[in-house]
């Protein structure tokens, strides 16, 4: 037991504890509007059941001194995560119309849950509507990732009457703040359908001509109103 190697698992172990973002509702997530969509544009909070990056020195391997205060990162240190079972019991098909069309952020490590979620909300997979180049690169067990999709759904039609056609699926945009996806990709959503009406799931803040359902949109509400989350919820019930 004395050769026994200690790994950076172990010893940040409590730091990642203590850095996880905590959702401070009693449900979930907020209840979905009580009317219908033909456009869902969806960004999932991916859990990675606890998965950490760390730099070299965390390696069992290696050993470098792990008193210092080495590079450690979580998706779950920037926002509270779902897993995929959790995001299946929420009711998206009771917000898309007949005719609907659902476009999914997929990290690539989830594209398998990503169109499991995708069924269980009452769609079924067409297509990759958008490549997002990020301009960048992340550390892979394979290759160097460099790209993340946005799959496409549908139910029924496609909704009418259609925009623009000649939309590009690659989207060429330097990456920004840890999960932020490209403004451009909404921008061509709007495009290819100006009429219709859209939502936006998980949004990190509100934009012109889409309802915005998400925790970082309350709370972004209850900081124009110097309110906490839980005081809205509070104020709500």
């Amino acid at each position: 037991m004395a050769n026994r190697k200690i790994s950076g698992y172990s010893i940040y172990s409590e730091e990642q504890k203590r850095r996880i973002k905590k959702n401070p509702m009693p449900d979930l997530y907020p209840d979905l509007p009580k009317e219908k969509f033909n456009i869902i544009y969806a960004d999932p909070p991916w859990h990675y059941n606890g998965k950490l990056q760390f730099d070299k020195s965390s390696k069992c391997a290696e050993n470098i001194d792990f008193t210092k205060n080495i590079f450690i990162s979580s998706a779950e240190f920037k926002y509270p995560t779902l897993k995929t079972a959790q995001m299946m019991n929420l009711p998206v098909s009771e917000i898309a119309e007949d005719d609907c069309l659902l476009f999914m952020w997929a990290t690539n490590p989830h594209l398998a849950q990503a169109i499991e979620l995708g069924r269980a909300w009452g769609f079924g997979y067409k297509t990759v509507a958008f490549v997002w180049d990020k301009m960048a690169h992340n550390p892979g067990q394979y290759t160097l990732s460099n790209c993340e999709l946005c799959l496409l759904f549908k139910r029924g039609r496609i909704p009418r009457p259609r925009g623009a056609r000649n939309v590009q699926q690659l989207v060429s945009s330097p990456r920004r703040a840890h999960s932020m996806k490209p403004t451009e990709v909404r921008q061509k959503i709007e495009k290819m359908f100006p009429t219709q009406k859209r939502i936006e799931l998980f949004a990190r803040c509100a934009a012109d001509g889409w309802t915005a359902w998400g925790l970082d949109v309350l709370e972004e509400q209850a900081e124009g109103f110097k309110l906490t989350v839980t005081d809205m919820l509070v104020e709500v019930a």
